[in-house]
């Protein structure tokens, strides 16, 4: 295989020349979890003037924002197994187009049913975002070196968010909701010409090809030395319900705040939309940037010697922790401390790219795609819930505070998944099914 027609080797994995260049893919892939946030985050955005010009009841409101989720869920499965089984560079390219003509088009819906019909597709193309990015990931780096690029590439996700909430008004403010999906949508479409001139061609139905006379086959793709065949075969296991459960809790935490902080800074602590989304960009910001520190910090201090398990749950403990901070924030007596706190809160991020890797090393070579499909099915599970219990909450009490402790409560919990059900990370253990339930046996940590 080669990229420009120069040969990918495992010697010279890094460089432009004799290798793939693995840190601008993962730049790409950076790029487009950003595109993939900015894009779902006008609708909330622009909803007010959408509102306005198809005459969308609060019904009418609520069904359009939950389309994309739907979809979004559903799909992840599917995708996972197509990551896994497909060539990744057609893959990730459809998919992107896909959500680009969406999120475009939805510019020229008249009526409710075409908008709704433009946010299914959205959520369609959108699934390949965790699934492809995870995989790919996987594909391009060793286990101890991982968490970096897991944590820069859904950096971008959070940056997309901070970003709309600056970028989103000003186009409404020239040029309407309209025209500004249009443009949002259409040139992103930009993205797609140094992906397909950058990432290898043939990057085949299954990266990792075991071959008969070698335990331990070099994928042909990206040098990678593939697991043996042993490992973890069985889909539903231990580890896999331990990062669903985990995955749940941290999604629950996430939506709240995507959902929910805007508004509340303006019901609650009375600022202007203008001045929320400036307050809102900046835990966004905090987060997304605490994604690839985690990943760093715990892949320096693997290649230094600590014990990866430790390392990676330990910092996964930590960031979930700081989430502790959302409850004091929804008591505060000012505006500064209440957001100085949710800004503390957002160090939760410090989790996400080791959440990434333990993935990774728990998942077998050949089904990384299909788990994280179930984890991000599991995640979205909780986005649909996050917000709408809230809600219920909201109206039985009269205060937000009850649903931010749940969310600081239900992250805090899944510490427990991560430390009692996910057991050691070696990455190509053999596995012992228990009676057909698929768990594998382990050392205590």
């Amino acid at each position: 295989m080669s990229v420009a027609g120069t040969p990918v080797t495992a010697r010279n994995p890094n460089g432009r020349r004799g290798g793939t260049p693995r840190w601008s893919i993962v730049g790409l892939l950076f790029l487009a979890s950003l595109i993939n946030y900015l894009d779902r985050f006008t609708i909330s955005i622009s909803l007010p003037l959408i509102s306005h010009d198809l005459h969308l009841g609060p019904t009418d409101k609520g069904v359009l924002l939950s389309a994309f989720f739907w979809s979004y869920a559903l799909m992840q499965v599917p995708v996972g197994w197509a990551s896994d089984h497909l060539n990744l560079k057609w893959l990730y390219s459809g998919a992107f187009a896909l959500w680009s003509f969406a999120q475009g088009i939805a510019g020229a819906a008249r009526t409710l049913l075409v908008l709704l019909l433009t946010r299914i597709i959205l959520g369609i193309g959108e699934s390949i975002y965790l699934p492809g990015g995870t995989k790919i990931v996987t594909l391009l780096f060793s286990p101890e070196e991982s968490g970096l690029p897991s944590g820069l590439f859904d950096f971008g996700t959070r940056c997309g968010m901070a970003l709309g909430g600056i970028l989103i008004p000003l186009l409404l403010v020239h040029f309407g909701w309209r025209l500004s999906f249009v443009i949002i949508g259409f040139a992103a479409s930009l993205w797609l010409i140094p992906w397909v001139a950058i990432f290898p061609t043939h990057v085949g139905r299954r990266a990792i090809r075991p071959e008969a006379s070698d335990p331990h086959p070099v994928d042909t793709a990206f040098g990678a030395t593939a697991p043996p065949a042993t490992r973890r075969g069985a889909l539903l296991n231990r580890d896999l319900v331990g990062i669903c459960l985990g995955f749940f809790c941290f999604d629950y935490y996430w939506y709240l705040l995507v959902t929910w902080l805007p508004d509340y800074l303006v019901t609650v602590r009375h600022v202007t939309v203008l001045r929320a989304g400036m307050y809102s960009a900046a835990p966004f910001l905090v987060f997304g940037i605490c994604e690839p520190a985690g990943g760093w910090i715990a892949d320096h201090l693997i290649r230094r010697g600590w014990d990866e398990t430790r390392t990676r749950k330990g910092l996964i403990t930590a960031g979930f922790l700081t989430g502790l901070l959302l409850i004091p924030a929804a008591h505060a007596a000012s505006v500064s401390m209440a957001v100085t706190l949710i800004i503390g809160a957002s160090f939760a991020g410090l989790s996400t790219g080791n959440l990434i890797v333990l993935l990774q090393c728990c998942a077998p070579p050949e089904k990384v795609g299909l788990w994280t499909g179930f984890e991000n099915l599991f995640g979205n599970a909780a986005g649909i819930l996050a917000p709408l219990i809230t809600g219920i909450l909201i109206s039985a009490t009269g205060s937000y505070s009850p649903g931010f402790e749940l969310a600081a409560f239900v992250l805090v919990a899944g510490i427990a998944s991560y430390w009692l059900l996910i057991g050691k990370l070696e990455r190509g253990k053999p596995v012992a099914s228990d009676g057909g339930a698929g768990r594998p046996s382990r050392n205590q940590n």
